[in-house]
């Protein structure tokens, strides 16, 4: 059984098994974290009442309206109404006329209404501090990651403007060897077709770069988008004089951020600043989008060899530039 949609024009079909598990989702969350409680964070406030105490102390004491407040709640007018009066009653907000348009009402916390958004703040940091306090480095970066794809899944139909995402990079860290060989394997299965032996040599790539790494001369990126890895790419030692680039991978969702060209430009400039001579990179004929970056640093193609691997027939190619 389905129920079928009308969406933006377009009849989709989305199955009963999938409603039900996000409804699954949704109880199972919403009990974890209290939402289900008669006050939130052991607090006499209702969901919507805190917030809205959350929302006004986002204005700083600038003050703003009720009918603007529930819009960017997406509240009805008559409950925001309720619910002003009630935190008013209780001397949480005080409101004034606006000094440029003597017809607005402005609302902002009182002085007791700013101590009790400070209590509710804690009370929620201390909440998720305990929520992930059980948890390992590893399942703490699961969690967050699974948070963002559901956020950029459900906000990408969204009318309103979306602020840029936040990209960064850093250094790897326990659990992201094992993400890049995964990726790696699914991401070149999908696109080219290749066997678990693709995955199987990525594997020994990564445990020889853990066991024998030397942090004078070699390093690895992760590039994360609000938290979520997106990429990665390492230097590796191939001699004295000569640093080898690997495990450049850039997520298809997070293509066009600029990640791949910043990931291989900080890895020649680090092969630079270590002492390297030159470097060298060996990949396959077909990945068009790589070689533009590797070009773009001036790498120049040295050697083309035919072979056979991964279950495929290949042209291996040899990329070198001089530092």
């Amino acid at each position: 059984m389905a129920y079928i949609c009308l969406h933006y024009g377009k009849y989709m079909t989305v199955s009963v098994g999938r409603i039900s598990a996000i409804r699954r989702f949704s109880r199972f969350y919403t009990k974890r974290i209290g939402l289900l409680s008669d006050g939130i964070l052991d607090s006499a406030w209702s969901l919507s009442e805190a917030r809205v105490i959350y929302e006004l102390a986002q204005a700083e004491g600038n003050g703003v309206t009720g009918a603007r407040l529930a819009d960017t709640l997406e509240l009805d007018p008559g409950y925001m109404s309720r619910i002003l009066r009630t935190l008013e009653r209780q001397e949480m907000v005080a409101k004034t006329r606006s000094e440029a348009d003597r017809r607005q009402v402005l609302v902002r916390l009182s002085p007791e209404g700013r101590a009790e958004y400070e209590r509710l703040r804690s009370g929620s940091r201390a909440q998720m501090a305990d929520l992930l306090a059980g948890l390992t480095s590893g399942e703490q970066n699961r969690l967050i990651e699974s948070m963002s794809i559901i956020e950029s899944v459900l906000g990408a139909d969204q009318d309103e403007v979306r602020r840029p995402p936040r990209v960064s990079y850093r250094s790897h860290r326990p659990g992201d060897m094992g993400w890049i060989v995964q990726r790696h394997a699914e991401l070149y299965h999908a696109s080219h077709g290749w066997d678990e032996s693709f995955e199987a040599m990525v594997a020994d790539i990564v445990a020889t770069f853990v066991e024998k790494y030397d942090p004078t001369c070699e390093r690895s990126w992760i590039a994360e988008v609000d938290g979520r890895r997106a990429g990665s790419i390492a230097l590796v030692k191939k001699s004295k004089t000569v640093g080898q680039l690997r495990l450049l991978l850039v997520e298809p969702w997070a293509r066009g951020l600029g990640i791949g060209g910043r990931l291989v430009s900080e890895c020649v400039g680090q092969a630079r600043h270590v002492g390297y001579r030159r470097m060298v990179l060996y990949t396959v004929r077909g990945l068009d989008p790589a070689r533009r970056l590797y070009e773009a640093e001036d790498f120049v193609l040295t050697e083309e060899t035919p072979g056979h691997a991964w279950g495929h027939d290949h042209i291996a190619q040899t990329w070198e530039l001089k530092l």
